[in-house]
């Protein structure tokens, strides 16, 4: 729980903020300029899983193993490994540079693709640094780094859209030089570049003070390893961004469907809350679950019991939250894309469900049956694709939202059904499912049920509902509460 929270600070602040965003962008540029950002970020997120190719879980689970017994070495050899795939993969960008241009919606701005290759090759890069501070519990410093890049990406987004285009029209002197108006959203992917690059400086001390070793036979068995989650990782980050990259294919009218693609993508921004907070429980439950697979038999199962269903709570908690408060939350985006926000709570539920299958995913991570996250996966891809092809031509981008719950679904329900046959942990089911029942009920009285016209009322009472979900959450679980006397 603690290192959940510090994480979780840097992961939900960092995302809180980068979610700030949303409305400048969505107010600045023209809907199907936004559509192009929610495709162009849709293909880096699947390209950073392709560049890091498992190799963090592999660090973690080769520097926890008792035959090695340096976990420098195994830090050296992944370090190494993806230096030359991130500089590979600039090199091929470069060299291919016109038709990816053109393929990724960028028509005329190679410069766009390039910025975002290089961005993407040091942040997979970095991610093995970070893993590395996870592995030394210093989540301060993990914490504090991730919130200076986003700061950093912040402040320059504000810069080139805000102020640079108003010191052109009072002191053109001042920008005129460098700043050009006509590049528009290409300053979204210029900020970012510049705060990976920036990380990438402040990450040298954790690649410093160690021998630099490339050992073959490690760096084989770790590949070994690792594959199959390369796979699992490709065909998951696809689950959550095909629809994204399929939606412009399955939508006749060209301009129509980036239209689309920007309403659900910043329609999908409101929902995530949720994707912060599985985030956020990510980054401790990964290390956490390889240190306590050494601990007694019983205890170790009842953690894993614990956290699940926590877990739960938690994301149950959050989507009551946004559900309740969504009268609110949806100012965060332009009134031009408030015709979207019937997917959020469906895409709240998806993520939930993505959330259950991460934290089923321990038993074939911790008895190295890796595979079976892969072909979990790629089931999942398959039923995505099939409903978002199905689906979108007669729903828009509802059926988006509608194939992504049905992917995990199915996920979890299959994750479950093997990990009770090859690593049966005994999750408290009838617990867990009485409440997602409440918070069902709860969410139909509440979002359906209180609909009156004054927001204020409407706001106070959807909080006493919300307090009376916790206090049952409270009471059920007998938590003693922190009460100063």
């Amino acid at each position: 729980m603690k290192d959940t929270a510090i994480y979780g600070a840097s992961s939900i602040i960092g995302r809180f903020l980068n979610w700030c965003l949303v409305p400048l962008y969505t107010i600045m540029f023209p809907v199907a300029e936004y559509g192009v950002v929610t495709y162009v970020y849709s293909v880096v997120a699947l390209a950073l899983v392709i560049l890091t190719y498992g190799m963090e879980t592999g660090f973690f689970r080769f520097a926890n193993r008792d035959d090695v017994n340096d976990p420098m070495k195994v830090y050296s050899t992944s370090l190494i490994s993806l230096a030359w795939t991130s500089t590979l993969f600039i090199l091929l960008v470069g060299m291919f540079l016109n038709p990816i241009t053109g393929w990724m919606e960028c028509d005329g701005h190679p410069s766009w693709v390039m910025m975002m290759a290089v961005c993407v090759a040091v942040d997979a890069f970095t991610a093995l640094p970070f893993s590395y501070l996870r592995y030394k519990k210093r989540p301060v410093r993990f914490a504090s780094l991730k919130l200076i890049n986003i700061g950093i990406n912040i402040g320059l987004n504000l810069v080139f859209i805000l102020l640079c285009p108003w010191l052109m029209k009072t002191a053109p002197y001042l920008v005129d030089s460098w700043y050009d108006p006509s590049m528009g959203i290409g300053y979204i992917f210029l900020a970012n570049l510049i705060a990976s690059l920036t990380t990438l400086v402040m990450l040298i001390p954790e690649l410093r003070g160690f021998k630099w070793r490339f050992d073959r036979r490690l760096w084989h068995r770790m590949l070994i390893y690792s594959s199959p989650l390369l796979v699992l990782g490709i065909a998951g980050i696809m689950n959550q961004t095909i629809d994204k990259i399929l939606y412009p294919s399955l939508v006749s009218d060209p301009s129509e469907a980036m239209e689309g693609l920007g309403i659900y993508g910043a329609n999908y921004k409101i929902a995530i809350v949720m994707v912060m907070f599985t985030q956020a429980f990510r980054f401790a439950y990964e290390p956490f679950i390889f240190a306590r697979d050494k601990a007694a038999g019983e205890d170790r199962l009842q953690s894993y019991r614990d956290a699940m269903k926590y877990f739960v709570i938690f994301g149950l908690v959050i989507f009551l939250g946004v559900m309740y408060y969504l009268d609110i939350l949806k100012y965060f985006i332009s009134p031009r894309y408030f015709s979207g926000l019937r997917v959020v709570p469906v895409i709240m539920i998806a993520e939930l469900m993505m959330g259950i299958c991460f934290n089923l995913s321990l038993w074939y991570k911790l008895t190295d049956k890796t595979m079976w996250g892969m072909w979990l996966t790629i089931i999942g891809l398959g039923v995505t694709v099939s409903l978002n092809v199905g689906l979108v031509p007669v729903m828009g981008y509802m059926g988006c939202a509608w194939a992504a719950l049905g992917c995990y679904t199915v996920m979890m329900l299959l994750s479950y059904k093997l990990g009770r046959t090859h690593y049966p942990i005994g999750y408290p089911l009838r617990r867990i499912g009485t409440y997602c029942l409440i918070a069902a009920v709860f969410y139909v009285i509440g979002y359906y049920g209180i609909s009156m016209d004054n927001l204020w009322l409407k706001l106070a009472l959807r909080t006493v509902l919300l307090l009376c979900f916790l206090g049952i959450v409270i009471a059920r679980e007998a938590i003693k509460l922190p009460i100063r006397r």
